[in-house]
């Protein structure tokens, strides 16, 4: 869907995200995943009342490394992740993308 203002016509993100001509579907799923993972490493964050300069502190990492994180400015390394994750009670897991079916 675009939207005309004025002489121009503006697309919105979805359109380009959805496009497979603009995004192709793995950059996409890898986008979809980076969102994912910031937004459940923020909620983690609000829900045990967390600042981010708390959460850096407990880390060891620095205040600006978790704004540049949760701003998506920046893709964390793996280390970072578990860095970031001990404090708030997570860890990563691999897990299957569909369940195996039961007979």
């Amino acid at each position: 869907m675009s939207v005309k203002i004025g002489n121009t016509n503006f697309t919105e993100f979805n359109d380009l995200h959805n496009d497979p001509n603009i995004v192709p579907p793995a950059e996409r799923a890898k986008i979809d995943f980076e969102v994912a993972l910031i937004g459940k490493l923020i909620e983690a964050r609000e829900a045990k009342g967390l600042s981010q300069k708390q959460l850096a502190d407990l880390a060891g990492l620095k205040q600006p490394a978790i704004a540049r994180l949760e701003s998506m400015k920046v893709t964390p390394q793996i280390d970072t992740l578990f860095k970031i994750l001990h404090p708030l009670g997570y860890t990563l897991a691999v897990v299957p993308v569909d369940p195996p079916q039961q007979p």
